[in-house]
């Protein structure tokens, strides 16, 4: 069986949620990535990604320099354990219609960061493009639906 913990990135920052959210976007260009876990005392308290910046604070005219990532981030959190199986793993992510999940030890401590990409390079490769198509069929639909 293998584990979250044996594909996981484990190379991940976390920012504090009273960050403004200019430092959280400057870190993410840094990164070269859409997602940043915000933490306090390495628990998870939420996350925040480009998308809820531009949404939650751009579009509503906030200062990027004074608006927290607090005030923009998703606060309902869903993440995984580092010793979860990653079929498992793949199949809740297919489930909650996500692409990456904050990876917990089971302190509920933070220590790594598991994407869809860390999933298909992994054994499992079969049920991580399952899992793309559910998740890319649920945008489909949603936007659909919106219409």
């Amino acid at each position: 069986m293998t584990q979250i913990k044996d594909v996981m990135s484990a190379n991940f920052k976390f920012m504090a949620p009273d960050a403004p959210i200019s430092q959280v976007a400057q870190q993410m260009r840094d990164m070269d990535c859409g997602f940043m876990p915000l933490a306090e005392n390495d628990k998870i308290v939420g996350m925040i990604t480009d998308r809820d910046i531009t949404i939650r604070a751009v579009a509503e005219g906030k200062n990027p320099a004074e608006c927290t990532a607090r005030e923009c981030m998703t606060a309902k959190t869903f993440y995984c354990y580092d010793d979860q199986d990653i079929e498992e793993v793949c199949n809740n992510m297919g489930e909650i219609q996500v692409r990456r999940l904050p990876v917990v030890n089971r302190e509920k401590r933070l220590v790594g960061v598991v994407s869809m990409g860390d999933l298909a390079q992994s054994a499992s490769r079969p049920n991580v493009g399952q899992t793309q198509q559910q998740i890319t069929a649920q945008v489909a639909q949603n936007k659909q639906q919106a219409a």
